[in-house]
């Protein structure tokens, strides 16, 4: 399978945003690498995307494992013809009590939110220098999924808004780093989206999901879609001239 089109790998494409943004990011044009540790779920988007037109395969990944994410970013650029785009968007959001922290807990999210997004960095670095550039202009441009709470830390989120402040530090670090490259880092900040994994935050915290409207200027809780269209601005070349950003989603919750 080669592709003349650009080519995007979304992680944690399985499920929720990570599925919205790949058949968005698919009906834009784009060949997609469906990646996630649920390879069953990742062949099911990726079967979805294909049968609608498209052109996608799915690859297992474990974004915590750095030798992993490079072989799962060589498969892409190997099996689609090319890398343009990569979307660290899998992560894990664990509600915690300052006591509740443990150093196994600690490991676990930080490898995967934080550590993850470094391992994609990298492994779409290596891809994006292989190419020759024309002039300034732009060869790559990676993705990151932070969160309203890497704004402003949230109650009983010690761990998760930790992790997703760190990845907008090095959203920031990056973008400086790769500029110069043709490269631009930016990320993207949801607020409350109707996914499973924020309908199991709302269980842990004995909420339901209508309880957090009120948080909400637009009140209205988030749809994944609606984060998608936020990554499909950034994927695009209309966001070629911007870079280090993290652009808020989140309806209103963050004015900043």
């Amino acid at each position: 399978m080669v592709a003349s089109k650009k080519v995007a790998m979304v992680t944690g494409a399985g499920q929720g945003i990570g599925r919205a943004i790949a058949l968005r990011l698919a009906k834009a044009g784009f060949a997609l690498s469906i990646a996630d540790l649920n390879l069953a779920n990742a062949q099911k988007v990726a079967q979805e995307i294909n049968q609608d037109g498209g052109e996608a395969i799915a690859v297992e990944l474990n974004v915590a494992d750095r030798a992993n994410f490079h072989k799962a970013v060589q498969t892409t650029a190997a099996q689609l013809g090319g890398f343009d785009v990569l979307v660290n968007n899998a992560g894990l959001g664990p509600v915690t009590k300052i006591e509740d922290v443990t150093p196994e807990l600690f490991n676990k999210v930080m490898n995967v939110n934080v550590a993850g997004d470094m391992w994609g960095i990298q492994a779409a670095l290596e891809q994006f220098t292989k190419k020759t550039r024309s002039g300034k202009e732009i060869v790559g441009k990676i993705i990151n999924a932070t969160s309203q709470a890497g704004v402003r830390g949230n109650k009983n989120e010690l761990l998760y808004s930790s992790s997703k402040f760190a990845v907008r530090g090095l959203t920031q670090v990056a973008a400086r780093d790769l500029a110069k490259q043709g490269i631009t880092v930016n990320a993207y900040a949801p607020g409350i989206v109707n996914t499973p994994m924020m309908r199991k935050i709302a269980v842990d915290q004995g909420l339901a999901m209508e309880d957090y409207e009120s948080l909400v200027a637009l009140n209205r809780l988030s749809e994944p879609d609606d984060v998608a269209k936020v990554v499909e601005f950034l994927a695009s070349e209309q966001s070629d001239y911007v870079t280090g950003q993290t652009i808020l989603c989140d309806g209103g919750m963050q004015f900043v």
